[in-house]
């Protein structure tokens, strides 16, 4: 027994000596090659490290700074200012064209609220189905917005496969209600009134205390009839 583990080690070790002298010899033949290859990967790596050390991250903070004034004027609800600018700073509108998301994924969903805000709904679906981002309250409500785009183009059906979509990103929205009560007004529109009932009732139910509670007697009772 010992004989034959002793031959199995030898083996390993042979076979070990004969892969390393394999790769040896490889190098040997093919060096340059090998050392072009290593010093074309480092070339590569510095210069994407100072790509976004001197390059993105600078270009990042300038279109951060160019979003300020924009962002303080969608707060103030000034939306055409926030979206076009005045000449003097840039409107959400410039500054995508100009750094695309370098002052974040949000641009895309304060330009397309605008748009929608400006009655421009063809526009605002277009900025809007851009947003990519992963926070589940601005998902929803750019899905939200997308909807009621469609509502606005009286494409009840799109709008309405929208505000599912919103509605499954988060249930514990606190903007669900108004979610519910505008996909329950288009599939009103549609004539789906059943489905309307559902969600009005949803609202009843989920949502007692939200600002649509308030008076949805009313439109249950224009759906039930």
């Amino acid at each position: 027994m010992a004989t034959k583990e002793k031959t199995k080690i030898e083996e390993r070790q042979e076979n070990t000596v004969e892969q390393l002298s394999r790769i040896e010899q490889f190098y040997e033949e093919n060096k340059k090659w090998v050392w072009g290859v290593v010093i074309g990967i480092l070339v590569i790596w510095l210069a994407t490290l100072a790509y976004n050390r001197y390059v993105y991250q600078p270009k990042c903070a300038e279109a951060q700074e160019q979003a300020f004034p924009a962002e303080a004027s969608f707060a103030e609800g000034e939306y055409e200012l926030a979206l076009n600018g005045d000449g003097n700073v840039l409107g959400f509108a410039q500054i995508i064209d100009d750094y695309g998301t370098k002052a974040g994924k949000a641009m895309y969903l304060y330009a397309g609220i605008c748009e929608l805000q400006l009655g421009n709904n063809e526009e605002a679906i277009k900025y809007l189905a851009k947003y990519n981002g992963k926070e589940p309250i601005l998902k929803a409500r750019a899905l939200s917005c997308q909807a009621d785009a469609y509502v606005g183009l009286e494409e009840y059906g799109k709008a309405v496969s929208l505000y599912k979509k919103a509605l499954a990103v988060n249930e514990k929205n606190d903007f669900n209600s108004t979610i519910l009560f505008k996909e329950g007004l288009a599939l009103k529109a549609l004539g789906k009134k059943a489905e309307a009932l559902a969600c009005y009732k949803a609202i009843m139910d989920k949502y007692p205390q939200s600002i649509e509670a308030y008076d949805i007697d009313r439109y249950i009772a224009e759906v039930s009839e």
